[in-house]
């Protein structure tokens, strides 16, 4: 399901226009890494969270050459999927 099918089936289920159920996701995914780049997780209680981890540097080698290099320290974004969505996919 790409962006505008989800968008389409949030209409069909909230009776919304589909420009109102675009415009409010637009506004909750830019609200999600608003929140995610200052730092904050974002919780969806019965959906999951989202996050940031911080990722140390480290030793890696490159597979062709097989020369070792130097991974910079990074950030990666994650999301935990919650207890109720888990359990409603493995039904």
């Amino acid at each position: 399901m790409n962006k505008s099918e989800l968008i389409s089936a949030a209409a069909e289920k909230s009776g919304l226009t589909k420009s109102d159920v675009a415009k409010a996701l637009d506004g909750i995914i830019d609200a999600i890494k608003t929140a995610v780049i200052k730092g904050d997780e974002v919780q969806l209680i019965g959906f999951g969270a989202f996050g940031v981890k911080q990722r140390a540097a480290k030793k890696g080698f490159n597979p062709k050459t097989k020369q070792p290099i130097d991974i910079a320290a990074s950030k990666a974004v994650y999301f935990k999927v919650g207890k109720a969505f888990k359990e409603a996919v493995n039904k």
